[in-house]
């Protein structure tokens, strides 16, 4: 990282303007070649340990204000310079440091986690995918058991342009790594209820996934939603939001505090994955939810599986006691839906339809 001999002048930001959300879900980091990175601790001695880094790999810095500032002019030397912090900090020491990065012309600000700097300035294109929206939402749809007629479509998220390509999972994985899960799940859900408004009629009900560790205060990270539900003039019962995280459900209480705001204003909710690791009779009869998913795995070869067809008859006859409409997803032959139709009240998959760009007015065998 090389470092000019003149000496910088760094301009406080502007003030003015109330920002649009919270932190998590505007934060920006610039993605060009020049800039600065600053990292801060609390720590005195730990900064002069940066310092002393930095200095024996060559790099020149600047170390004033309890803060250490490196100007750097090329993003492959940023990105050497994070891999050898990484490297040389022991783990603890990590988790004491954090970092800014900023255009030349500003003030350090946003200091964030090293490892969330880290995975950021490592992954330039996804950050970029995040920061600048180039996704676009496909729909699925969703067939009722007793009629095989389009209920509705899960909306999911797919790439706006092939030269910028991701894997949904692997975007969100990285979202969550970086800090940026609240800025994806805002921005995706957001753009689901934009396409639907353009793709569907009024009664066909809109699957929409969202992060539960994204939304720390309701009422405040899903006003921008409820506003776009009110532009796009969508009618709320024609909304599932759709609990996505299929780890162990960690603060219930929490999940309990979302799910009743979005039932307070009129929308349902879903549970995904049951079946899938966690105590699914348990979470599904605390939390009763409208909809509830049954896992992929739990469907695939269902018709062949004793084990399978019991738990699914389990879940079944729980979500029948509890009012709770049952969805197999993950459907891919007319074998397991043979099995399924009469144990789920909807299905989806394959063997109904792909996610696809426009819906299907019926799907076709």
């Amino acid at each position: 990282m090389n470092t000019r001999q003149e000496e910088i002048t760094l301009q406080p930001l502007k003030a003015g303007g109330e920002m649009s959300g919270c932190y998590l879900c505007t934060s920006k980091i610039p993605l060009t070649k020049e800039g600065i990175l600053s990292i801060y601790t609390n720590q005195p001695e730990l900064l002069l340990d940066l310092k002393n880094l930095v200095i024996a790999k060559g790099y020149e810095s600047s170390l004033r204000r309890g803060k250490l500032d490196l100007v750097f002019y090329d993003w492959h030397a940023l990105q050497n310079t994070m891999d050898y912090l990484k490297t040389a900090l022991p783990n603890k020491k990590k988790l004491a440091v954090k970092c800014s990065l900023s255009l030349i012309t500003e003030s350090p600000s946003d200091y964030i986690p090293f490892e969330e700097m880290y995975m950021k300035v490592m992954n330039p294109r996804l950050v970029k995918i995040i920061q600048e929206k180039l996704f676009r939402s496909f729909l699925q749809p969703i067939v009722r058991a007793e009629d095989e007629e389009v209920y509705g479509y899960e909306f999911l998220l797919r790439p706006r342009s092939q030269l910028y390509h991701f894997n949904p999972g692997e975007l969100f994985a990285f979202s969550q790594k970086a800090g940026m899960h609240a800025m994806l799940d805002g921005e995706a859900r957001m753009n689901a209820i934009r396409t639907s408004s353009m793709m569907l009629d009024h009664g066909l009900k809109r699957f929409i996934n969202f992060l539960p560790s994204s939304i720390y205060d309701p009422e405040f990270c899903l006003k921008t939603t409820f506003q776009a539900v009110e532009e796009y003039q969508i009618r709320p019962e024609d909304l599932v939001f759709e609990v996505v995280e299929t780890e162990e459900i960690e603060n219930m209480k929490h999940l309990k505090k979302i799910l009743n705001y979005y039932r307070n204003a009129g929308v349902k909710v879903a549970l995904d994955d049951l079946g899938s690791g966690y105590s699914t009779i348990d979470v599904m009869s605390e939390l009763t939810p409208d909809f509830a998913k049954l896992d992929r795995e739990l469907i695939r070869g269902c018709h062949k599986s004793k084990s399978k067809q019991k738990e699914i008859q389990t879940i079944s006859q729980v979500a029948q006691n509890i009012g709770v409409t049952l969805l197999a997803e993950g459907i891919e032959s007319e074998e397991e839906w043979a099995f399924l139709r009469t144990k789920v009240d909807l299905g989806q998959g394959y063997y109904f339809g792909k996610p696809a760009e426009t819906p299907l007015k019926q799907y076709v065998k």
